[in-house]
C-alpha cells in the first residue's frame, strides 16, 4: 500500500459558488451535501477550479472552514493551502488544520518560478510548520515550472508528511519515475488522464469534471481498482468527450461554472479576471452536456 491511500479514489476540487460578487456560504454548504450523497470520496475546496487566486485571505479561511464544518467527518477534507509565498502557504495550512482538515493540497509556488532547491525548502518549510498530511501538486503550465521527479521523489523520501501528489504535467514519463522512486501516492490532476495514470500505478484523481458527473468518475476508478479492466475503459471514453471538449473550452473553471449553471447547479457567476463565455462558447458546453445524455438537445 502507498503512502497516502487515505487519499486515494475521487476528490472533487469544488468551486467557490458566488452570488452578487461575494461566496455564496449556503450554497457551498448545499454542494457539500451533495457530493457525500454522490459518493465523492474527499472535497478539496480552494483550489484553482475554487478560484482560490482572488479569494481574499478571510474568504480563503471561511471556505475551508464552511467545507469542513459541514461534512462533519462524512467525508474527508483536503484543503487549497498553497500559495507563492511560504510564510503565507504556512499561515494557510496552520489555519486548515485547525479547522479539522485531513490534509492539505500545496500547489508548487506559482510566478516566482523557484528553483529545484527553492521547492524543496519551500514544502520542507510547510511541513516543518504543520504536521498536516501534505498532497503536492505539480501543474507547470499554471505555475511556469516544473517540480522535476528527483525533487518529488527527495521530498517524499526525507518528509513523511509529504504523503501524495496531484499530477498534471501531462506527462506518463514523468508519473512514471515519481511511481518508480517512492511511495507516495500519485492522483490524476488531468481528468482526462485519470485511467491512463491508474495504468502506472496512480491511485485516483483531483478532479474538475467531479463537480458535474462524480458519480460516473468513481465509477471508473472503482472498476479498475477492481480488476475490470474493460468496464473502466468504456467509462473512459463516455468521459473522456466531456473532460476534453468541455473543459478546453475556456481556462478552467470558466466552462465547469457554465456547464453547473445550465444544470441548474450554480448561478455560473465568477469573479475578475476570470468572465463569462461567449455564445459560441456557451454553446460549445451545452452540446457537449447534450452529447454526454446530461441536457436535453
Amino acid at each position: 500500500m502507498t503512502r497516502g491511500e487515505m487519499f486515494a479514489g475521487v476528490s472533487v476540487a469544488i468551486i467557490t459558488p458566488f452570488k452578487n460578487g461575494e461566496v455564496d456560504y449556503a450554497a457551498l454548504a448545499k454542494l457539500v451535501d451533495w457530493h457525500i450523497e454522490q459518493g465523492t470520496d474527499c472535497l478539496v475546496p480552494v483550489g484553482t477550479t475554487g478560484e482560490s487566486p482572488t479569494l481574499d485571505h478571510e474568504e480563503h479561511e471561511r471556505v475551508i472552514a464552511t467545507v469542513i464544518e459541514k461534512a462533519a467527518g462524512r467525508i474527508k477534507v483536503m484543503a487549497g493551502t498553497g500559495s507563492n509565498s511560504t510564510r503565507e502557504a504556512i499561515r494557510l495550512t496552520k489555519a486548515a488544520k485547525k479547522a479539522g482538515a485531513n490534509g492539505s493540497l500545496q500547489v508548487g509556488p506559482y510566478y516566482n518560478k523557484p528553483t529545484q532547491e527553492g521547492y524543496y525548502q519551500h514544502f520542507a518549510s510547510i511541513a516543518a510548520a504543520c504536521d498536516l498530511p501534505l498532497v503536492l501538486y505539480n501543474i507547470p503550465g499554471r505555475t511556469g515550472s516544473n517540480i522535476l521527479p528527483e525533487t518529488i521523489i527527495r521530498l517524499a523520501k526525507d518528509i513523511p508528511t509529504i504523503v501524495a501528489i496531484k499530477e498534471a504535467t501531462g506527462s506518463l514519463d514523468q508519473a512514471s519515475s515519481i511511481a518508480s522512486g517512492c511511495d507516495i501516492t500519485i492522483l490524476s490532476g488531468d481528468d482526462s488522464l485519470t485511467l491512463p495514470l491508474m495504468s502506472i500505478g496512480g491511485r485516483g484523481v483531483v478532479s474538475v469534471v467531479g463537480n458535474i458527473v462524480p458519480r460516473d468518475l468513481k465509477a471508473m476508478v472503482n472498476a479498475f481498482k477492481a480488476g475490470d479492466v474493460a468496464t473502466a475503459i468504456t467509462w473512459h471514453k463516455k468521459l473522456f468527450p466531456l473532460c476534453r471538449d468541455m473543459l478546453s473550452a475556456a481556462t478552467n473553471p470558466i466552462p465547469l461554472k457554465t456547464a453547473m449553471k445550465l444544470l441548474g447547479r450554480d448561478t455560473g457567476e465568477l469573479r475578475l479576471p476570470m468572465c463569462a463565455m461567449d455564445a459560441a462558447g456557451v454553446e460549445k458546453v451545452r452540446q457537449t452536456l447534450v452529447n454526454y445524455g446530461l441536457l436535453k438537445g
